[in-house]
């Protein structure tokens, strides 16, 4: 028989089961790699009290924070972009091979960052809150129906937040609602199309909606204002999956409703604004001014202008990527940043070829990087997330400074949302609402509505001697002298200016390229493994590889041209997992390490 027809016969009965329950066959479970919060978590004496359950709600959080987390975060994030490289300390260390063939696109599907389990971790730990929490209280009076509704809403918006990153890096992914409490459990699980995944998470996301957090009920001192889902951070979890979406499938109406939910998030934010703690209110907007948004957002922390942190709790992630691995000061971190950060650029900028990113004029030259050992722009070190002291001048001594942070004491915590992102994906939002078959003067309407967005986060990182405007890109640098295509690249060269190593690029980029191939919405609802039975792959947006591969010099062409189709966007399926779940299918553009014929 046919084996097509019975593995979706398989898969049909499956999705209709939502569960597969194949105990006499398998004794591993697809999710045997997860590890249970803690043994008691099982017990019939744990889930008694209202403690047990905010417990569990803050170890959701804490694996959200692990070092595998908080490193899949910026190897999926940067590494696979084109702001950062591998340095030699990155080469040599145990995960060496496995970077080295990401950046040449040769990842095997045994590839350390191509594992799943730690985000499924936390996924599994949201599941156990959202399974088990109502019932406490039913034993616990204290814990009472409000505090079920806010823990629920926390757990849901986690659970979505990390779905939207295992979507936009593996695409085809399984979706687990149902707790997995110990490893007798057999959970046999199929993959759900991005289309699907998103629906659910978009769900999930307007219920925690209804009960959230307030953002502005706390103080700006209070670590759980930006530490926990609020509204704020549900709104802007949002905003980038309707971004996102629209990016692929083209929809003018996602691309409206990640701006409504960018405005309800800026106008929060304005909402809480305290006056009196430097911040400027730069067209509009409430920003930390240039001398003092380094020192506010990467030193001390959990910021007024941020929306989303998660808290470091001793991680030393951040610090073996982009600082130093372990305790010798000669031991650099993983990754360099990339040539195109190191020197100002005095002429206009070319989006395309290996140019400079900043101005003169802009602090944000000077936070990004270091030049410590005077190895010019290939031999650059990453300051920001990492720099002892704020930057407040534009010398070339703050771009040699070196920072004197012991290893292990960097305790730095992973920014999700900020406020400035919010704003760029607004620009965004609507610079592709733009139809260039309207008139004039309603398309220049929307650009200067996006240019205005842009010039306020631009603004606000000038030194302060001379506010003379950085974006002198293209001159005069005017909304009225754009179209569409200029307003899109300004746009994307703001969010690398202003968000460089914070995890963002490489999904700016995955964007930039859907939005600009012959992509059929009806795709996005397909897997990769029959779009590839089909001949109907995406295609890759050639522009988007000439970016892509800015940081690898000669190797470049190379690299580009391994990335044949839309498979290649996206990391291969674990191999451990294809062993032993036989629903899982492989994304096409990878081979399993262990090639076998799979009986159904």
């Amino acid at each position: 028989m046919d084996k097509t027809y019975i593995y979706n016969k398989v898969k049909t009965t499956a999705r209709r089961a939502g569960l597969v329950l194949l105990a006499p066959l398998f004794l591993t479970s697809c999710l045997d790699t997860i590890i249970l919060p803690d043994d008691k978590t099982v017990d019939e004496d744990f889930w008694q009290t209202k403690a047990d359950v905010a417990s569990m709600v803050n170890a959701a959080y804490a694996a959200m924070t692990s070092d595998d987390v908080f490193g899949r975060l910026i190897v999926w994030g940067s590494f696979r972009s084109d702001e950062v490289t591998l340095g030699e300390s990155g080469k040599n260390s145990g995960v060496g091979p496995a970077l080295a063939e990401i950046a040449t696109v040769n990842m095997q599907t045994t590839n350390t960052f191509a594992a799943w389990s730690s985000i499924y971790t936390v996924i599994n730990r949201c599941n156990m809150v959202l399974d088990r929490a109502q019932a406490v209280m039913a034993v616990d009076p204290s814990y009472t129906q409000g505090d079920y509704e806010t823990d629920r809403s926390q757990m849901l918006a986690l659970r979505a937040l990390c779905y939207f990153y295992l979507v936009r890096n593996f695409r085809d992914v399984p979706y687990v609602t149902e707790a997995y409490m110990n490893n007798s459990q057999n959970m046999q699980l199929f993959q759900s199309s991005p289309a699907e995944v998103l629906e659910h998470c978009i769900a999930d996301l307007e219920e925690a909606a209804r009960t959230p957090i307030a953002a502005r009920g706390f103080s700006v001192n209070e670590w759980q204002r930006v530490g926990w889902m609020t509204n704020d951070a549900i709104n802007a979890l949002l905003a980038d999956i309707y971004l996102w979406r629209a990016s692929v499938t083209h929809s003018a109406a996602d691309y409206q409703r990640s701006i409504d939910y960018c405005d309800l998030v800026i106008a929060s934010k304005k909402s809480q604004h305290v006056r009196g703690r430097n911040e400027v209110e730069e067209k509009e907007f409430p920003l930390a001014s240039a001398g003092e948004a380094y020192t506010q957002l990467f030193i001390d922390q959990n910021a007024e202008e941020s929306i989303f942190e998660l808290q470091s709790r001793g991680s030393t992630a951040i610090c073996q990527y982009l600082f130093k691995y372990g305790s010798n000061s000669s031991a650099e971190g993983f990754l360099k940043a990339s040539p195109m950060f190191g020197s100002y650029a005095s002429k206009v900028v070319n989006l395309n070829v290996a140019s400079q990113v900043f101005s003169d004029n802009d602090l944000r030259f000077y936070a990004s990087c270091y030049d410590v050992k005077g190895g010019g722009e290939n031999n650059l070190d990453i300051r920001k997330m990492i720099g002892a002291s704020g930057v407040t001048t534009k010398t070339a001594q703050a771009r040699a400074s070196d920072n004197n942070i012991a290893y292990g004491a960097l305790n730095r915590n992973f920014i999700v949302y900020r406020l400035t992102d919010v704003m760029l994906m607004k620009a965004e939002a609507l610079v592709q609402q733009v139809d260039t078959t309207e008139t004039d003067s309603i398309q220049k309407i929307k650009l200067h509505d996006a240019y205005r967005l842009v010039a306020a986060v631009n603004t606000r990182s000038l030194h302060s001697e001379n506010l003379a405007d950085s974006m002198t890109w293209e001159a005069p640098c005017n909304y009225k002298d754009y179209d569409k295509d200029k307003m899109e690249q300004l746009v994307l060269q703001e969010r690398l200016r202003e968000l460089c190593f914070e995890g963002k690029r490489w999904y700016d980029l995955m964007r930039y390229s859907y939005r600009h191939v012959d992509y059929d919405a009806k795709k996005y609802s397909e897997m990769l493994y029959d779009l590839n039975e089909q001949n109907a792959l995406g295609q890759i947006y050639a522009d988007m590889k000439t970016l892509m591969v800015r940081g690898s010099g000669a190797d470049g062409s190379a690299v580009a041209a391994k990335m044949r189709n839309e498979a290649y966007l996206y990391m291969p399926v674990p191999n451990s997992d294809i062993i032993v779940c036989p629903l899982l299918r492989q994304n096409p553009a990878y081979k399993n390490t262990n090639d076998y014929e799979k009986s159904y």
